[in-house]
């Protein structure tokens, strides 16, 4: 009788895996190498690329002062678009998980929370313009309530609406990993802390957020990365007076100044890295995947 050939556990793993790793490489891997190599680039002004290996594109980049500030705000954008949407992100799914009682209710009020995702990024950051603009509907309320006198100019092209505009278009990325680990808490440990004394905030300080953790580090990566590399928002609601490397990198790629956005791409996408792995280090998120 013709012995039968198993195929070892391993191997049928790494056929199962094979299709996602070439998707992962081309769409991801291949084409940040592709970015690295050109960054190296020399280029002339509305030109072609000139296949070399200079470093002057990283030189401009560190030797810059206009750089460090563009750099700078960015940043700050990030961690303080990272901390409102934190807030807003916990409040809501902390509302939604332990608030609302039934399934079907908590699904629909998550769904009401999604419903500004159904138009497009663009035509979300516009509709603000009528609320913010010299005769919004802001400026307008403000005057006749007598409020102001004038119309007040910081609504609108500013560091103030470039902010308001993260934080409509991020606070979901915030709620959805921050409710998913919500919801699987273990109601009876509400319960039993409940029994033994404790008070709301020390059930929220010592059993909803360390089971929360998981979650709060998805959302903020999502949150990080994204606003990291914004230029959309910063383009329609700062009226490009707001300087963000994403904006830099897009003016220079439309300059067909293809290296020195490269190697600007390849700075951003270091720091957004550097910034992952500290969330990483800290909080262990494979507990969600």
């Amino acid at each position: 009788m013709a012995t039968v050939r198993k195929t070892p556990a391993n191997v049928i793993a790494y056929l199962q895996a094979f299709p996602m790793a070439a998707i992962f490489f081309i769409f991801f891997i291949l084409p940040i190498c592709m970015v690295v190599v050109v960054s190296f680039f020399d280029y002339q002004t509305y030109d072609i690329l000139i296949p070399d290996f200079v470093f002057f594109n990283y030189v401009d980049v560190f030797s810059s002062e206009t750089t460090y500030r563009t750099y700078w705000a960015t940043v700050r954008f990030c961690v303080i678009t990272w901390a409102i949407t934190l807030v807003l992100g916990f409040t809501i799914a902390h509302f939604l998980a332990f608030y609302l009682k039934t399934v079907p209710t908590q699904l629909v009020c998550f769904l009401i929370c999604t419903i500004p995702f159904w138009t497009s990024n663009v035509i979300r950051m516009i509709s603000w313009i009528p609320f913010l603009g010299r005769n919004g509907l802001i400026n307008q309320a403000l005057m006749s309530l007598g409020i102001v006198d004038a119309p007040q100019e910081w609504l609108l092209y500013s560091e103030f609406a470039v902010m308001l505009g993260y934080v409509h278009l991020y606070t979901l990325f915030m709620i959805v990993p921050i409710f998913n680990s919500m919801a699987r808490i273990d109601k009876s440990l509400i319960e039993a802390a409940k029994d033994q004394g404790a008070s709301s905030l020390q059930i929220l300080t010592n059993v909803v957020i360390p089971l929360t953790k998981p979650g709060i580090a998805i959302g903020s990566i999502f949150v990080l990365a994204i606003v990291m590399g914004d230029f959309v928002t910063v383009s329609v609601l700062g009226g490009g007076q707001i300087p963000s490397i994403g904006k830099s990198i897009q003016t220079e790629l439309s300059y067909l100044q293809f290296p020195p956005a490269a190697a600007n791409a390849v700075v951003l996408l270091g720091i957004t890295i550097l910034m992952i792995v500290a969330l990483i280090r800290i909080v262990d998120i494979r507990k969600e995947l």
